[in-house]
């Protein structure tokens, strides 16, 4: 603090001369445009799970659909993220069910929801539950 307080003007003055001296472009002179940040809503879904809050109530709370919130959870796990989902999908999903779609994915060449949907019959299953159960297997399995 001492040198900062005793050398820091003189220091500051010199570096203002030669910027403007030498037609430099600083911090200052450049516009910046931002994007909407998108990491505080990736912060607290990820907050959210930890507490085990329902799907549809942290969808609600943000404005989001299910759809979209899945997405998000998505992008979340695709990062590195590991997510327990657990507590949810137990709700929607009985053991059994949750196995084969497990086993399915253990096997599967791909993990496209499209190509599982009709592997496994949308009878079953819907494009909701596999999404949360392939995020669960990545979680798992991938991070």
């Amino acid at each position: 603090m001492g040198k900062v307080q005793k050398f820091g003007k003189p220091f500051l003055d010199m570096i203002t001369k030669y910027v403007e001296e030498n037609d430099i472009v600083t911090a200052a002179d450049v516009v910046v445009k931002t994007t909407v940040n998108k990491s505080k809503i990736k912060i607290y879904i990820i907050q959210q799970i930890d507490k085990k809050v329902d799907l549809e109530e942290i969808a609600s709370s943000k404005d989001l659909t299910m759809q979209e919130l899945i997405e998000e959870i998505e992008h979340i796990c695709y990062s590195g993220t590991k997510l327990n989902l657990n507590y949810y999908i137990n709700s929607i999903l009985d053991d059994e069910r949750q196995e084969e779609i497990y086993d399915y994915f253990m096997n599967a060449s791909t993990d496209n929801i499209g190509v599982a949907l009709k592997e496994l019959g949308t009878d079953d299953y819907t494009e909701e539950d596999l999404r949360l159960m392939r995020i669960k297997f990545l979680s798992e399995y991938a991070n």
